[in-house]
């Protein structure tokens, strides 16, 4: 039994350490590097002092995913030594192979050299991202060939991966904002913003680009920032800019663009033209790095106490000191940063949150044999000031409670700021592409400074419209600090938010705008009977169109017969009266006014395009479009089927089915010209008729078939050039039928 439950314990470790998510901050990750060679640290020197190449590691193993010949090399400036047993790491696991852990291929473990409390990186990390687009962050036991290097953080990479998952796109411009050579005293290019010239080796010492190109873009940018404000927005995401600003200076975080060096940031440039801003490398935040650039803030309260305009009239900092002349972007700016003061300084909930994060680490820490300072002092670093050796470190929340007094009391935060109240569209289930007006109850504002923030997607940069209190803008009665603004339901679902200013200071709602913001949802109009209906049924089909994989397989043609677009959301398509919701349209496919779907009926979900969940039977049966409520649109009833003839619609899209040459995707009556001529000459007598049929024509006649208005076929026969035929019907049925000669020219004919 002791043997059985250890082999359980065994199984259920495994599987934690397998299933375990690489950037989970209740985990410590488990990474262990094993090089071939004994001398690997020296090897690692070496190449971070000359060529900065990777060296490969014979195996890395990830949370007990083992990962063979890996590249590994030491990074970082200030916190790489040579002399140091724990330095920070770089893995890359693609290096030699086509290989990843969940998706990532880029780890990147810090060492903690300048924070004693453990939580500088990881902690704001988690403030930065209620505000903008950040890495994760957590922590990570390292060993090298089996010994225990220490306890890291680790960081996610600002890579191909992560600008994807947040900007939807990965090929345009992508620079990493650090002195190539690393930034230092000696250090003369910085990544500032400063317009250069149009020369781009003016900026290559201070930029690293990691894409194939961009540096035209980079030039531009720095171009209207210096020279052409009025059209920064064109080029930069200002609203992302002023969080960047307003957290590196509401947490002093200084080793930022705000401090001496001006670096530690991405940019991005989106598929809409727009550079995004990526705060990078928190290691010294909280007030570790002391270099504004201008002043060294050498004691806590001066840190506690710096301005929170750093910068703004210093052309040095252009992004500073070009934005906040703009007093819309200043009055944005200091809104931003009451938000992230009041969400998380005001009320002590970065309290909380660092200490869940020193609950997880706790042992870890002890345990970390290469640690830069003592257990006690990583206890004591969360309140109490660390000092001596390495960069002071200030108590965390010793800085920031002072920091939030003196900044809650400075008068640009104590000016009485708009208030946003009452938020709602005037149509709470919209119709898309119909307009919907957006009103908010608005005080403390002045009236040109309310405007509505919209867009159909987060691809999409917000579209900026004025709202007003006039009487005119379904606002009510004009002066009654109700405010309205329309916008168009241009998707089923927009997203929008409100901002509103005064003379001093700014006010968003929601507060996290334009990260976060409202959004409504509209639908599109119920589909009626006849507006899309079957327009064509191919039921065996064995020689006329291929599916995109070459198969010939059954299918469905829907045709659109309104003006307006027809949205397939919640439709279903099947075959039976008994299961309505047999398979379901995708989710936003949609049908153009006048416009042609095709469904494969061929029971292969897997494959590309639409294919129904069932086949069409060639003896005969139903094709239904439903809602899940019960609600028919459509059903089509036909009888047994001819091969490679189509039974469709004639006319097209409103007419009786009949059989006929396909037409897939296309007009029902798209005959050739000599199709033409002929049904022209072609005579059926008499009609109505008792007995014998009578076919007339001047071009041969080379086959006949007759069906029944359920597409069964009752008689069909072929001929050798024949201008004259008859057809003995009298055993038929009383009722109408379908004709059909030479395959493509169908007439209807009556049996008394």
């Amino acid at each position: 039994m002791k043997n059985q439950f250890l082999i359980f314990l065994l199984i259920a470790s495994s599987f934690n350490a397998f299933s375990q998510d690489l950037y989970d901050i209740n985990t410590i990750q488990d990474i262990r590097i094993v090089f071939a060679e004994s001398n690997w640290d020296a090897l690692l020197d070496a190449q971070a002092n000359s060529t900065e190449d990777y060296i490969p590691a014979q195996s890395v193993t990830i949370n007990g995913t083992v990962f063979n010949n890996v590249g590994v090399k030491y990074k970082g400036n200030s916190t790489y030594n040579a002399n140091r047993v724990k330095n920070p790491f770089h893995i890359e696991l693609d290096t030699y192979e086509n290989q990843d852990y969940q998706g990532y291929t880029d780890i990147k473990l810090s060492n903690v050299y300048f924070d004693p409390s453990f939580l500088r990186e990881t902690l704001s990390y988690s403030i930065l991202r209620q505000y903008m687009h950040a890495p994760l962050s957590n922590y990570a036991n390292v060993y090298v060939n089996g010994t225990l290097i220490g306890l890291y953080v680790s960081s996610e990479s600002i890579s191909k991966k992560f600008v994807d998952n947040h900007f939807y796109s990965n090929n345009n411009a992508l620079f990493k904002c650090n002195p190539i050579g690393g930034a230092g005293p000696g250090s003369s290019s910085y990544p500032n913003l400063a317009y250069l010239g149009t020369n781009i080796t003016s900026y290559q010492n201070a930029y690293e680009m990691n894409s194939d190109a961009g540096w035209e873009d980079l030039v531009s940018l720095t171009n209207i920032l210096s020279n052409d404000i009025a059209n920064i927005e064109s080029i930069l995401d200002v609203d992302r800019a002023l969080w960047m600003l307003a957290f590196d200076n509401a947490l002093v975080n200084i080793d930022s663009y705000i401090g001496t060096f001006k670096q530690n940031y991405y940019l991005y440039k989106d598929d809409n033209g727009r550079f995004n801003p990526i705060v990078w490398d928190l290691n010294m935040s909280f007030g570790v790095f002391t270099q504004t650039g201008t002043v060294n803030l050498n004691s806590t309260t001066a840190k506690k106490q710096m301005t929170h305009l750093l910068h703004a009239s210093d052309a040095a900092w252009p992004l500073v000191q070009k934005l906040l002349a703009v007093p819309k972007y200043k009055r944005m700016y200091l809104a931003h940063y009451r938000t992230i003061m009041a969400e998380n300084f005001a009320n002590n909930s970065y309290l909380t949150t660092a200490q869940s994060y020193q609950s997880v680490i706790n042992a870890a820490v002890q345990a970390d044999p290469n640690k830069f300072y003592t257990y006690a002092q990583y206890q004591s670093n969360l309140t109490t000031d660390i000092t001596g050796g390495m960069n002071p470190a200030p108590g965390i929340t010793n800085l920031m409670s002072g920091r939030n007094t003196y900044i809650n009391g400075l008068t640009d935060f104590t000016n009485t700021k708009p208030t946003i109240t009452s938020i709602a569209p005037t149509v709470a289930a919209p119709i898309i592409n119909t307009d919907v007006t957006i009103t908010a109850n608005i005080i403390n504002t002045n009236s040109n400074g309310v405007y509505l923030g919209y867009r159909a997607n987060e691809k999409l940069p917000f579209t900026k419209v004025i709202m007003f209190d006039d009487g005119l803008h379904n606002d009510g009665v004009a002066g009654d600090n109700v405010y309205g603004a329309a916008m168009n339901m241009s998707n089923v679902f927009m997203q929008y938010y409100i901002y509103a200013e005064n003379n001093n200071v700014g006010q968003f709602s929601p507060e996290r705008a334009e990260h976060e913001f409202y959004s409504l949802n509209a639908s599109y109009p119920t589909i009626n009977p006849g507006d899309l209906v079957v327009n064509e049924i191919m039921a065996q089909n064995t020689s006329t169109i291929t599916d995109q994989d070459g198969e010939y397989e059954d299918w469905v043609e829907l045709y659109n017969n309104t003006d307006t677009t027809l949205s397939l959301d919640n439709l279903f398509m099947t075959d039976t009266d008994t299961n309505l919701i047999k398979w379901q349209f995708p989710t936003g496919l949609t049908i153009a006014p006048h416009d042609y779907l095709t469904i494969w009926a061929d029971e292969d979900g897997a494959q590309t395009g639409l294919h129904a969940s069932f086949k069409l039977s060639a003896s005969g049966e139903s094709v239904i479009l439903a809602y899940a409520n019960g609600t028919i649109i459509e059903t089509v009833n036909f009888g047994a089927q001819t091969a490679n003839l189509g039974y469709a619609r004639i006319p097209n899209g409103t007419g009786d089915f009949v059989i006929q040459s396909p037409t897939y995707n296309a007009n029902n009556e798209a005959l050739s010209v000599s199709t033409i001529e002929f049904k022209k000459n072609l005579s059926l007598f008499p009609n109505p008729t008792n007995g014998n049929l009578n076919l007339q024509n001047k071009y041969p006649i080379e086959s006949v078939a007759i069906y029944n208005l359920q597409g069964q076929l009752l008689y069909t026969n072929t001929f050798q050039n024949q201008n004259q035929i008859s057809i003995d019907i009298s055993a038929f049925s009383k009722g109408m039928y379908l004709v059909t000669v030479n395959k493509n020219t169908s007439l209807k004919i009556v049996k008394n």
